[in-house]
């Protein structure tokens, strides 16, 4: 029976492996304590973690992405940097590291949920930074403001399928071919959100509105059930001192 150390390590594992934007193995032995403590520092700049964990773990919480690929470079004295901001930056910091560094070699990783060998790996480094890129495309495409507001959104939330599509897209002007793609996808999914948003907002005036008028109903009934009421009482009030005037002359 596993210890409950090692089921909380390989949850912690899969947990990482499943929030990083993209995940990148590296051979490390032989790297100096100190190197290693450099490696982490520039990696923390760029919003990435580099972690040594014990590859049977390791492939334990990877077991449930089912890419052989990557289950494959689990082994040997491998180290995991998981990327939580823009892929880019954790690629470029272990690019430059590795020149530096004999005893570091990239093997590949996860850009999402799709395996990437270390070539591709390389090739995502060198796409420019997220800052460069957005400023880029602002001048290129010309777009009305509304487009560049649905890029803006559209990148954190897809940060995985723009990179991959630009990694797919190296030829001069794909950039900007891939953009306008994510602009048009994010376009439509805010349409359809204030469609549904409208679409509530009708509903529920019509709940209101039919409410209301079932209030004001009840209200008009409830009054005119109290004025029967109250002229029925004075009939019978009429009455009774009809009846009461009849009986006094009858005695006189």
């Amino acid at each position: 029976m596993p210890r409950p150390e090692k089921v909380q390590a390989v949850a912690e594992i899969k947990e990482r492996l499943e929030e990083a934007h993209a995940v990148f193995l590296a051979e490390y032995a032989g790297l100096s304590v100190k190197d290693q403590q450099a490696l982490r520092r520039e990696l923390r700049a760029n919003d990435a973690e580099f972690k040594v964990v014990k590859m049977t773990l390791a492939r334990r919480a990877a077991d449930g992405l089912d890419i052989a690929e990557f289950d494959e470079l689990l082994i040997g004295p491998t180290g995991i940097a998981f990327a939580d901001g823009d892929p880019v930056g954790a690629a470029k910091a272990l690019k430059e590291f590795a020149k530096t560094h004999d005893v570091f070699t990239i093997k590949g990783g996860l850009l999402g949920s799709d395996f990437l060998t270390a070539e591709r790996i390389s090739e995502l480094a060198d796409i420019e930074p997220r800052e460069v890129l957005l400023a880029k495309l602002a001048g290129a495409m010309k777009a009305p403001m509304a487009n560049l507001a649905g890029l803006l959104a559209a990148l954190p939330r897809n940060t995985a399928s723009v990179l991959k599509q630009l990694l797919e897209k190296k030829e001069a002007g794909a950039v900007v071919a891939a953009a306008e793609e994510i602009v048009a996808e994010a376009a439509a999914e805010t349409a359809d959100d204030a469609i549904d948003e409208a679409a509530e907002v009708v509903v529920e005036e019509e709940i209101v509105e039919a409410v209301t008028e079932e209030t004001e109903t009840e209200e008009t009934e409830t009054d005119s059930e109290a004025t029967v009421e109250a002229s029925d009482d004075a009939v019978d009030a009429t009455d009774d001192d009809d009846d009461e005037a009849s009986t006094d002359a009858e005695e006189k």
